[in-house]
């Protein structure tokens, strides 16, 4: 266990680049390669990662649209109402607000 332990610190070192002046050619390949493996694995998790987040951002953008929309066909409506009130407001007070008046030129006494 402790022999383990002890080659898993040295294999950390040599990753962390410590010590690689006493390592032979064969040990710097397999060190490169492992490094490679693992740079690997990480672009892989990377691209998953972005991928998700792509369609996660994807989604919220349909919901949103989907919300936009439903809340300018709900803002039209509302205008519709309010000009069709508006109009109908404006009719009643207009024939509410007419008044008969009659022009007379001459003297007040002569009207009829």
């Amino acid at each position: 266990m402790v022999k383990k332990i002890e080659q898993l610190e040295v294999s950390k070192r040599k990753l962390l680049g410590q010590g690689l002046g006493l390592s032979s050619r064969l040990e710097l390949e397999e060190v490169f390669n492992q490094l490679e493996r693992s740079l690997t694995k990480i672009r892989a998790r990377k691209d998953q990662l972005f991928k998700e987040q792509i369609e996660q951002l994807k989604a919220k953008e349909k919901s949103l649209l989907e919300d936009n929309a439903k809340l300018a066909a709900q803002a039209s409506t509302q205008q519709k109402e309010a000009t069709a009130t508006y109009n109908c407001s404006r009719s009643s007070q207009s024939s509410e607000s007419e008044v008969e008046t009659e022009l007379h030129i001459g003297l007040p006494e002569n009207r009829s």
